[in-house]
């Protein structure tokens, strides 16, 4: 089931005017900085706010159109809502605020999707705890599970790692991660943080003062300069997709494979076959012209240059194209000039440092 939105409203000095499509399955991440206009929009989508002009279809079903009239009301669109603050109820212990949502759906789930999802969020231990008793990150765990419990068609998360500190977003992340791999549930994801969006989405909308300005494949656009030039981010960053390839125990070494070579990164606990997303940092790419033959670096990939960038810093950054796959360089101007580094020229992208995401992609 896709998902179709348009909304459009004024808000003073403030004008909101989007449109996009969400896929049938996977994480979709609505992405920009504060103001853009992103909680206004899914909640638009969820029923909690009609824009001045607006059509959102579920699959076949209108459940928006300001132009017939039509606004069906949030609990008969069929969707699960997990807001920044987990919203839990204090009074209920976990099993009555995950029974919450499956009693006000329209379609409930039976017993063995109630464990299910119990089991996939780690919750069996909690059940009977009160949510003053619970993490950060276990709130948010709980949240998550109320809003899939109630049979939604579509799951709204907007920004629930906001308030949650570093040990706890580590802690959530791998949850959300098996969410996404294993739900059939189309996922909006909103958030301003970009390494978030790079390790769970499978596309991305990038939202700027109310207007869609770019969209794709997370893969597509964090290795161009597209998420840069709209942000105004400093600290880029490519994102992989790749196969487990091999296990060398004996070097404590996992190999991962994608369409431009191979990348070797510290072992792994998954199977071969297993889908890995790596991330790699712009300043952990050097470049060299001809093939390092005596050199410590695990990972050089034979590269064409697709594009060269020159900022006010004095760096050049430098994005080659690696098989079908895009990685950014960020090197000094100097050094630049002293390779001669042109569009379509060859060189081997020495990699010094790599992200491996221990979820599959």
């Amino acid at each position: 089931m896709s998902i179709s939105v348009f909304c459009r409203h004024d808000f003073g000095g403030f004008r909101l005017d989007a449109a996009f499509e969400i896929g049938a399955a996977g994480v979709t991440a609505l992405f920009g900085p504060s103001g853009a206009g992103k909680t206004t929009v899914i909640n638009a989508i969820a029923g909690l706010f009609v824009p001045r002009e607006g059509r959102i279809l579920m699959g076949p079903r209108t459940v928006l159109d300001t132009a017939a009239n039509l606004s069906v009301p949030p609990r008969e669109r069929r969707i699960g809502y997990v807001f920044q603050d987990a919203k839990l109820f204090p009074h209920m212990s976990v099993k009555d605020n995950l029974l919450f949502g499956w009693r006000r759906a329209l379609q409930k789930a039976d017993d063995s999707e109630i464990a299910r999802v119990i089991d996939m969020l780690g919750l069996a231990h909690l059940l009977q705890r009160l949510p003053v008793k619970l993490s950060g990150g276990e709130k948010s765990r709980v949240a998550l599970g109320r809003a899939l419990l109630s049979s939604p068609e579509l799951l709204l998360l907007d920004e629930p790692l906001a308030a949650l500190d570093a040990a706890r977003k580590a802690e959530i992340l791998p949850y959300l991660e098996r969410l996404r791999d294993e739900s059939r549930i189309p996922m909006l994801y909103v958030s301003h943080m970009l390494d978030e969006v790079m390790r769970l989405a499978d596309r991305m909308i990038v939202l700027k003062e109310g207007r869609v300005a770019a969209q794709g494949r997370v893969f597509d656009l964090a290795g161009s300069f597209v998420l840069a030039d709209l942000t105004g981010i400093s600290a880029l960053s490519s994102v992989i997709e790749t196969r487990i390839a091999e296990q060398r125990a004996t070097d404590g070494l996992t190999i991962l494979a994608f369409d431009g070579g191979e990348i070797a990164v510290p072992v792994l606990n998954r199977p071969v076959g297993a889908r890995v997303r790596v991330r790699i940092r712009a300043e952990d790419v050097m470049l060299a012209r001809e093939e390092p033959k005596a050199i410590s670096a695990n990972n050089v990939l034979k590269s064409i240059i697709a594009e060269i960038r020159n900022d006010d810093a004095g760096h050049a950054d430098v994005r080659v194209a690696c098989g079908d796959a895009h990685i950014i360089a960020r090197i000094t101007r100097a050094s630049a000039r002293r390779l001669e580094l042109v569009p379509g020229a060859e060189v081997f992208a020495i990699i010094k440092s790599v992200i491996a995401d221990p979820a599959a992609a």
